[in-house]
């Protein structure tokens, strides 16, 4: 969905945090250079609320004007224009705030200048030392995954370019050769993992961040490729020299491993959009770890006592653009659930075996068929029912595996079966919620619906529809609770 996790403030963060701390230091040495000793300056009420208004300030800044985009590519000069930019912009911003504010006339004018001379020095001096550590790491690439799709003479150019102007550090995990079979062989020391025929249902199953197609400008476009790549929801980098418009995507000129390129992605979310969705995901994964630890208490010796064995459940699943993650539920099965799967496969209700669900699982703690026909239930069910099991996925929300609201995380046999439209379902983080669940939940059985309504939850993204979604949660869980 999203531009590349690689973008925006959240590639950019250890500057901000960096930044942040030239900028607190600053107004501390400050008000020590003033008074000639070390004071609790915060005991102070004006002088605590414009600490915590620069620090606001100088955070808004870093993200609004996006004051460390292309950071690594800048020089010294460069550099020093955009430091004295931002603390004239500070300046300014805490000028204009104790002009505003009572009691504003008791703040030092000394302090507030002597703390812009200071962190004028030291975000400068900080800036320049990360970039130097940064372009020493980048020949190391970083946590993104990116495959080339390029042709065989080229292809050593390309990785060589890439490697060489790797500011958006990926690791470049594969290479599609499509002039020739090279499968097996290996150029530059990047494995080739396939053909044409082959690449679609390759990167189908593989965890794929980025990709980037690069060819000989003699060779034919490779349309029905990237037609392909697309409908799996993959953020596509195509350089120029082979643009054509693609209807439905979005679209934007950027520079990827030293070549101008077009990328065309489902959507995109700006850096302020991108914040919000994080910000949100890291309130909300506290407020929740609060809870399960809460719900632990009463829900975790009963667990327990009805199944013995471990109470929380972990899983390997499915994340953003195939990247495996450790997912965490309270445990509401039997420790041989996943063993009695198979033989519960016929009376799946979903439309087919990409996604699994019954009306009455037996696998589920207290969960039995009574002689008579009738249904027990227990713990598990009770769990289910209410979502409690699905409290300590909140950790993984903290953690940024998952986010508040996104899709269903997948399991790897599932992936397996996936066709290529699938794929795009987890072109974004996968969610505790999500627009399927909270538009039918359990009573959707087609599962090409299920991918409809994820691709457009994708396609339509905006920060107000995770609200929407997220109230929405919130009212089919109390409505699920009142009925229990």
């Amino acid at each position: 969905m999203y531009r590349k996790k690689t973008k925006g403030w959240y590639k950019h963060k250890d500057f901000i945090f960096l930044d942040l701390c030239c900028i607190a230091l600053a107004f501390l040495l400050a008000d020590w250079i003033r008074c000639g000793t070390i004071s609790n300056i915060y005991e102070n009420k004006v002088y605590r609320n414009t600490a915590i208004f620069i620090l606001l300030m100088d955070l808004g800044v870093s993200v609004l004007f996006e004051l460390y985009k292309g950071v690594l590519r800048r020089g010294y000069y460069q550099e020093f224009l955009v430091c004295l930019k931002h603390m004239f912009i500070i300046e300014l911003a805490a000028g204009l705030y104790l002009f505003s504010v009572d009691g504003g006339h008791n703040f030092s004018r000394i302090v507030l200048y002597l703390m812009g001379i200071l962190y004028m020095g030291f975000t400068y001096l900080m800036t320049i030392l990360w970039k130097k550590h940064l372009i020493k790491k980048m020949a190391e690439g970083g946590e993104h995954s990116l495959y080339i799709i390029t042709t065989k003479d080229i292809a050593a150019d390309v990785i060589g370019n890439v490697r060489k102007n790797n500011y958006n550090r990926y690791n470049i995990n594969g290479l599609v050769i499509i002039d020739e079979n090279m499968t097996g062989q290996s150029i530059s020391g990047i494995p080739v993992v396939a053909d044409m025929p082959n690449a679609s249902n390759y990167i189908c199953q593989q965890w794929v961040d980025e990709v980037l197609i690069n060819i000989d400008e003699e060779y034919p476009y490779p349309q029905k490729l990237m037609d392909e790549l697309l409908e799996m929801g993959m953020v596509v980098h195509l350089n120029l020299a082979k643009v054509k418009s693609t209807p439905g995507q979005k679209q934007l000129v950027e520079t990827v491993g030293g070549y101008t390129v077009l990328t065309t992605t489902m959507n995109y979310a700006t850096d302020s959009q991108a914040l919000a969705k994080r910000a949100l995901d890291i309130l909300g994964g506290l407020v929740g770890c609060i809870l399960t630890g809460i719900i632990c208490i009463f829900v975790g010796p009963v667990i327990y006592i009805s199944s013995p064995g471990p109470i929380f459940f972990s899983q390997i699943r499915i994340g953003q653009n195939g990247k495996p993650f450790k997912m965490y539920k309270f445990r509401s099965m039997y420790m041989d659930a996943e063993e009695r799967k198979a033989e519960l496969m016929a009376q799946n209700k979903m439309s087919d075996s990409r996604m699994f669900k019954l009306d009455f699982d037996p696998r589920v703690i207290g969960n039995k068929i009574l002689p008579d026909g009738r249904h027990k239930t227990g713990v598990g069910e009770f769990i289910r029912k209410t979502s409690l099991d699905e409290f300590p996925q909140f950790w993984n929300v903290l953690k940024g595996d998952m986010s508040l609201v996104g899709t269903r995380p997948i399991l790897q046999d599932e992936l397996e079966q996936y066709e290529l439209h699938h794929r795009a379902r987890i072109a974004i983080k996968p969610g505790i919620t999500g627009m399927w669940q909270v538009s039918g939940r359990s009573d959707i059985t087609d599962f090409e619906e299920v991918v409809r309504l994820d691709t457009e939850y994708i396609s339509n993204w905006n920060f107000g529809l995770d609200i929407k979604i997220l109230l929405q949660t919130v009212k089919t869980v109390l409505k699920k609770e009142g009925s229990v």
